[in-house]
């Protein structure tokens, strides 16, 4: 069975973005010891214009081959002009408000997104990749199988936090950890069933 990892950049105080969803200053913190390691772990995590512009196209995938993300995360890459943001990977987006797809390559889910995560994880394949919104993170929590947490080191006090939920308990067992020069952590976990 495919797993469903939420795979996201966080602050020290668990914010995946400033309150308005913004989320750039993660971004500084790429040198090149850690791109090298999303390049060489995650290479399908970095947009598809960014692996063009980069000269990664020829990449393969190694964790994922679809990505999920929220109607807000997906309006990023549309107010560039960018319907297909991975276009190197299956592509659903969770949205009730978009009604026809502005892409023939991405799926948008409109009814029960949890439903439709279960029948994506009995499918053959590799991982999926949650890609982002406070509110999918939240929906999706029980579906969750995985974490990996770029950590960054940066308290923002306030913002979009990790999952968008009411107050549960959910357990996942941490698997590794690894420090990067620049500050950045990266743990991963997996569900505690």
């Amino acid at each position: 069975m495919r797993k469903l990892t939420y795979f996201a950049a966080v602050s020290v105080d668990g914010f995946i973005g400033a309150p308005g969803g913004e989320a750039g200053f993660f971004t500084d913190y790429v040198d090149e010891e850690y791109f090298e390691f999303l390049k060489a772990e995650f290479p399908e995590t970095l947009p598809t214009g960014g692996r063009r512009a980069l000269g990664l196209d020829d990449l393969e995938n190694k964790e994922f081959d679809t990505v999920i993300q929220g109607r807000a995360s997906y309006d990023l890459a549309l107010a560039e002009g960018v319907t297909s943001p991975y276009a190197h990977m299956r592509q659903l987006v969770a949205s009730r408000s978009i009604g026809t797809s502005p892409d023939p390559s991405v799926e948008i889910v409109s009814g029960d997104l949890a439903e439709r995560v279960r029948a994506l994880k009995r499918e053959d394949g590799m991982g999926v990749y949650l890609c982002g919104g406070s509110d999918i993170a939240g929906q999706l929590l029980d579906e969750i199988d995985e974490l990996v947490l770029k950590t960054y080191p940066l308290v923002l006090g306030s913002g979009m936090p990790m999952f968008g939920s009411e107050f549960r308990l959910t357990e996942f067992v941490p698997e590794s950890v690894r420090m990067f020069g620049n500050g950045v952590l990266v743990r991963r976990y997996s569900r505690k069933r």
